[in-house]
């Protein structure tokens, strides 16, 4: 009897108070804590009281996200109109001011689009499907990653001004109050829409290793392209691009839709570059293939800017040293370091092979840009960039550079891209006197931002006019720029140049055990770790797992992108 009791106690349990007490729990596991919420973020206090203001009782951290991300955006709009509202009246403001708030203006104009588009998509997924594909949630993450490099290249370009005080006060306030917002909305997007991590693979793949060498690209061409290829073939008297019309091979060619050529002897169709930039289509995929400029051998006096309609250029040149593009603007004559540089590129999908990018400005007139590149699957390949202080700005997205030669002093490989260099040749040069070389200045902001600097099988050695001089200048493989920073040397060549220490502080203390420098199976006589520096971001790989996560194939997931270029790289570590 008591069993029969107690079964239908069971019975009575299972049917009407299990469905109810499961209920309750799924109600109680949707509405999300938001003080738990924002501990993912970098400043949980300021989460807190911006999603205090939400409305309603349901919420969870998809309602939480999009509310973020509805107010990022209004904050970014009204932060624009607040500049373009200076920009308006410059009669009482320098140069320099006035290129500073144009940089910010065209900065927050990205984000607002930036922010825009994720927010579209992510208002019409339904929380019971929120996660996004693997490849989508990556864009959007690198996209909100760039948002908030953008607000501190902003911010950077304006505390190099001088101008009124109430006037960069109020820019300034608003600034460090939206990057706050622009991270909690890229913590919460992290947390809620993109899927766990993928799995790293560790093992050694070589990809599409065609003979790109001097300008060789395989290559699919339409047949105005073609007569233009042959007629630029004829011109300079050997084979410039191996043509691959019929689309032969397995990966059937680099589709190319159209060919101009510059020339400064007025062969050609164009005898600037930027002319031929301009005749460009607007707003390419990457289905339609590559609008394809060759640019002819000759130094080519001008800066250059490809802007975000110019998108799949591929730009190839005669070779490093023969085609030049250089320019000499500078922070000492009243440039930002954004607006310094020679060639600047935020198309996406910018391809360049065979080219060299100088900023000859010099060491004294220290930040001096020769390219910039904030080009979401940009590739740069057999190129020269030469400079002295910040030559090299791989400003934000996802960047690839395999084979080139890199040449400055003080932080020459700087900015906030994820971005590998593979097979590059870096030479440290003579300073001025008084300065130390720095390899490289990496500016993450945010431990949610996915970017960083991979230096993959890179020699690294010091230039002809430092080699005379390596016991009197000190060289470091880099310094923390920002909290965050986060470089890798791995399978690199490392001269006995350098510093014994490896790397250098910025500012006291600062981001000492929140950054992450790392090496990893380097050779060399400067690669001994046994005096290296003991912060606790800094770490010796020893497992090659570890390793592989900054690898092309899991750091940039170049498999995705890079063949179309047809380009030579490493998807993983060496054997």
């Amino acid at each position: 009897m008591a069993f029969k009791k107690f079964s239908i106690l069971i019975n009575l349990f299972v049917s009407y108070f299990l469905p109810f007490f499961l209920l309750m729990t799924s109600l109680s596991l949707a509405q999300d804590d938001h003080e738990s919420i924002c501990q993912s973020t970098i400043d949980p206090s300021y989460c807190k009281n911006m999603l205090a203001n939400q409305n309603g009782n349901n919420n969870n951290i998809y309602d939480y996200g999009r509310f973020s991300f509805q107010k990022s955006i209004s904050q970014t709009q009204k932060f624009l109109t607040l500049v373009n509202s200076y920009l308006q009246n410059t009669n009482t403001l320098s140069q320099p001011t006035i290129g500073a708030l144009q940089d910010c203006s065209f900065l927050s104009q990205q984000s607002l689009e930036y922010l825009s588009n994720t927010f579209t998509t992510i208002n019409q997924t339904s929380n019971s499907d929120n996660l996004l594909p693997s490849s989508q949630a990556e864009d959007f993450q690198t996209i909100l990653s760039a948002v908030v490099t953008n607000q501190q290249t902003c911010l950077e370009g304006l505390s190099q001004t001088s101008f009124d005080q109430d006037l960069k006060n109020e820019l300034s306030s608003s600034l460090s109050n939206d990057t706050k917002l622009h991270s909690v909305s890229l913590a919460l997007f992290n947390k809620a829409w993109v899927p766990s991590k993928k799995t790293l693979t560790s093992w050694p793949k070589n990809k599409h290793n065609f003979n790109f060498h001097n300008g060789n690209l395989p290559l699919k061409m339409s047949k105005k392209a073609q007569e233009i290829y042959d007629h630029a073939k004829n011109k300079h008297g050997r084979k410039l691009l191996q043509n691959n019309a019929d689309g032969g091979g397995d990966d059937g060619g680099v589709l190319v839709s159209d060919i101009v050529v510059v020339s400064q002897d007025g062969s050609g169709n164009f005898t600037n570059i930027n002319d031929a930039i301009r005749a460009a289509p607007n707003n390419s995929v990457a289905s339609d293939g590559y609008f394809f400029i060759f640019v002819s051998e000759g130094v080519y006096e001008e800066y250059v800017s490809i802007d975000k309609t110019k998108k799949y250029l591929m730009m190839v040149g005669e070779g490093i040293n023969q085609t030049i593009i250089t320019g000499s603007h500078n922070v000492v004559d009243n440039f930002t370091t954004f607006n310094s540089a020679t060639f600047a590129v935020v198309g996406q999908g910018f391809v360049a092979v065979n080219i060299t990018f100088r900023n000859t400005a010099g060491p004294s007139k220290h930040q001096a840009v020769a390219l910039r590149s904030g080009s979401d699957l940009s590739i740069f390949y057999s190129c020269s960039f030469e400079g002295y202080q910040d030559t090299l700005y791989t400003h934000s997205l996802r960047q690839f550079y395999r084979e080139c030669d890199i040449y400055g002093t003080v932080d020459f490989i700087f900015g906030n891209a994820a971005v590998v260099f593979q097979d590059c040749n870096i030479y440290p040069r003579l300073p001025i006197k008084g300065q130390f070389n720095a390899i490289t200045a990496q500016g993450r902001t945010d431990p949610n931002q996915n970017t960083g600097t991979s230096i993959q099988n890179a020699i690294v050695k010091p230039a002809d006019d430092l080699a005379p001089n390596v016991g009197s200048v000190q060289t470091y493989l880099g310094r923390p720029w920002k909290q965050y920073s986060r470089t890798v040397f791995m399978e690199s060549s490392i001269d006995g140049f350098i510093n014994s220490a490896g790397w250098h502080e910025w500012s006291g203390d600062f981001a000492l055990s929140t950054l992450y420098y790392a090496e990893f199976n380097n050779t060399g006589n400067g690669c001994d770790t046994s005096n290296r520096v003991t912060w606790p971001g800094f770490h010796v790989i020893v497992n090659s797992t570890d390793a592989a996560a900054f690898t092309v194939s899991n750091f940039l997931s170049g498999d995705n992108w890079i063949p179309q270029a047809g380009v030579p790289y490493l998807s993983g570590l060496n054997n």
